[in-house]
């Protein structure tokens, strides 16, 4: 591996839980854009991520890769529906306690 791919991996370990490599050798995927995507935006990428998984083309690395962006794109996902969830229920507890749905 040549010291510019080790200072790559090193960087990408850094960013992950425990400051470890997905796989030693491996660089892990650059996320750092999933926080500012909207919902849209990241469930398209997703969709995307996992048909390219789903077509068998990519290396071990790349596969590797894509399959930790689509990890962080589901979370994402996941994030903004849960959000949904708590902004209706909020709107249901109001509606219920004779307030009126705010608009």
């Amino acid at each position: 591996m040549s010291s510019a791919q080790t200072e790559d991996a090193g960087r990408d370990a850094a960013d992950r839980p425990g400051g470890q490599a997905a796989v030693e050798g491996f660089s892990a995927a650059d996320t750092s854009d999933v926080a500012a995507m909207s919902y849209e935006q990241a469930r398209a990428e997703l969709v995307e991520t996992v048909s390219r998984l789903e077509t068998g083309g990519a290396g071990l690395e790349e596969s590797l890769a894509l399959w930790e962006r689509g990890e962080a794109l589901a979370d994402r996902c996941e994030a903004w529906l849960e959000g949904a969830r708590q902004r209706l229920q909020q709107v249901r507890e109001r509606t219920a306690d004779g307030a009126g749905p705010v608009g």
